[in-house]
């Protein structure tokens, strides 16, 4: 078993990679008609691949928040709140 199905490694998939594998193996696992054993590493695979795919959202906001970040010129959440509390 374990990497014999030509699957890479979840370290070296990109998100829309991950992603793909990720549905196959639900359609597999909702097609029903595979082993106990089958359907388990089904089902371990898809848990690597979520986290996977988990990951490359993760960083993906972490980067967007950055760059807006780096954007507002005060440097701040953006929310507006507390801005003009100083004047009171």
């Amino acid at each position: 078993m374990g990497g014999s199905d030509g699957s890479a490694g979840p370290g070296s998939l990109g998100y829309e990679q991950a992603r793909d594998e990720l549905i196959e193996v639900v359609r597999k696992l909702e097609a029903g008609g595979t082993t106990l054993e089958e359907s388990l590493a089904l089902w371990e695979r898809g848990e690597e691949l979520a986290k996977v795919c988990r990951r490359w959202l993760e960083g993906a906001r972490a980067r967007l928040d950055a760059a807006l970040a780096d954007r507002r010129p005060d440097g701040g959440d953006g929310d507006g709140a507390g801005e003009d509390d100083s004047a009171v």
